[in-house]
Protein backbone atom coordinates (compact mmCIF):
# COMPACT_ATOMS: atom_id res chain seq x y z
CA UNK A 1 0.00 0.00 0.00
CA UNK A 2 2.94 2.38 0.81
CA UNK A 3 4.93 1.41 -2.79
CA UNK A 4 1.50 2.50 -4.27
CA UNK A 5 1.34 6.07 -2.64
CA UNK A 6 4.71 6.52 -3.42
CA UNK A 7 4.52 5.88 -7.18
CA UNK A 8 1.82 8.64 -7.55
CA UNK A 9 4.08 11.32 -5.58
CA UNK A 10 6.74 10.62 -7.93
CA UNK A 11 4.46 10.71 -10.91
CA UNK A 12 2.84 14.04 -9.76
CA UNK A 13 6.71 15.70 -8.99
CA UNK A 14 7.84 14.49 -12.40
CA UNK A 15 4.24 16.23 -14.14
CA UNK A 16 5.16 18.91 -12.06
CA UNK A 17 9.25 18.85 -13.53
CA UNK A 18 7.44 18.27 -17.34
CA UNK A 19 4.73 21.57 -17.21
CA UNK A 20 7.78 23.70 -15.51
CA UNK A 21 9.96 22.75 -18.43
CA UNK A 22 8.15 23.38 -21.61
CA UNK A 23 8.59 26.10 -23.99
CA UNK A 24 6.05 28.94 -23.48
CA UNK A 25 4.68 30.82 -26.48
CA UNK A 26 6.28 34.37 -27.17
CA UNK A 27 3.46 36.50 -28.02
CA UNK A 28 4.77 39.36 -30.85
CA UNK A 29 3.40 43.10 -29.49
CA UNK A 30 2.79 44.43 -32.83
CA UNK A 31 0.85 41.60 -34.02
CA UNK A 32 -1.47 41.74 -31.13
CA UNK A 33 -1.73 45.65 -31.65
CA UNK A 34 -2.59 45.58 -34.88
CA UNK A 35 -5.83 43.49 -34.19
CA UNK A 36 -7.40 45.59 -31.94
CA UNK A 37 -8.13 48.30 -34.19
CA UNK A 38 -10.62 48.09 -37.06
CA UNK A 39 -9.06 47.96 -40.51
CA UNK A 40 -9.80 47.31 -44.56
CA UNK A 41 -7.67 44.52 -45.87
CA UNK A 42 -8.32 42.87 -48.45
CA UNK A 43 -8.56 39.01 -47.82
CA UNK A 44 -9.17 39.35 -44.05
CA UNK A 45 -11.46 36.74 -42.45
CA UNK A 46 -14.34 38.56 -41.49
CA UNK A 47 -16.05 37.20 -37.89
CA UNK A 48 -19.02 35.12 -37.81
CA UNK A 49 -20.63 35.78 -34.52
CA UNK A 50 -23.64 34.11 -32.56
CA UNK A 51 -24.51 36.12 -29.08
CA UNK A 52 -22.68 38.14 -27.32
CA UNK A 53 -19.11 38.55 -27.83
CA UNK A 54 -16.30 41.31 -28.25
CA UNK A 55 -14.95 41.19 -31.74
CA UNK A 56 -11.88 43.22 -31.45
CA UNK A 57 -10.10 44.50 -34.73
CA UNK A 58 -13.10 44.34 -37.43
CA UNK A 59 -12.62 44.67 -41.26
CA UNK A 60 -14.59 47.91 -41.39
CA UNK A 61 -14.17 50.68 -44.18
CA UNK A 62 -15.39 53.92 -41.70
CA UNK A 63 -14.42 53.81 -38.06
CA UNK A 64 -14.51 57.20 -37.16
CA UNK A 65 -12.22 58.93 -34.89
CA UNK A 66 -10.06 57.56 -32.46
CA UNK A 67 -9.42 60.81 -30.41
CA UNK A 68 -12.00 61.72 -27.51
CA UNK A 69 -12.96 65.62 -27.50
CA UNK A 70 -13.82 67.04 -24.43
CA UNK A 71 -15.59 70.69 -24.29
CA UNK A 72 -16.29 72.81 -21.40
CA UNK A 73 -19.48 74.63 -21.92
CA UNK A 74 -20.51 77.08 -19.41
CA UNK A 75 -23.85 77.38 -18.73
Amino acid sequence: MFAFFVQILIALVLQVIAYLLTPKPKQSQSATRDLEYPSADAGRPIPRVWGKVTVKGVNVLWYGEKKIRKYKVKA
